[in-house]
């Protein structure tokens, strides 16, 4: 299975609206629940007025459109970098899956995901 790195850098915030302009990243990952707002963007283009914030964040996608009958494609990878003391932070969309990871980890995520066998690029 083939993950590609993303070269940009991630916020994951939590926000009490959203503007039209805050959507217009190439990378945007919006979550609503009765609860909370949050987005997911690249740091540059963090809105100004956020509840909370949490900056350092990168990130990589499984390669290729996922069938959604596919089943567990997301918890080796998860399992593989849990048993590193890796965390991570997982947004799905509907073509694929991105796992973010803290920046001072990235590096070692990505050679320990190659030595179990992925194709990382």
């Amino acid at each position: 299975m083939k993950l590609k790195r993303i070269d940009e850098h991630f916020s994951v915030c939590k926000v009490r609206q959203l503007r039209s302009e805050d959507l217009a990243g190439e990378f945007v990952f919006v979550g609503k629940t009765e609860e909370e707002l949050s987005l997911v963007c690249e740091t540059s283009r963090v809105p100004e007025e956020t509840v909370a914030r949490e900056d350092g964040w990168r990130a990589f996608r499984i390669e290729g459109q996922l069938d959604f009958s596919l089943v567990g494609i997301l918890a080796p990878i998860a399992t593989c970098l849990a048993e590193a003391k890796i965390g991570i932070f997982a947004v799905s969309t509907y073509n694929t899956d991105y796992v973010l990871v803290k920046e001072a980890e990235f590096e070692r995520a990505m050679e320990v995901l190659a030595a179990a066998g992925y194709d990382v690029v």
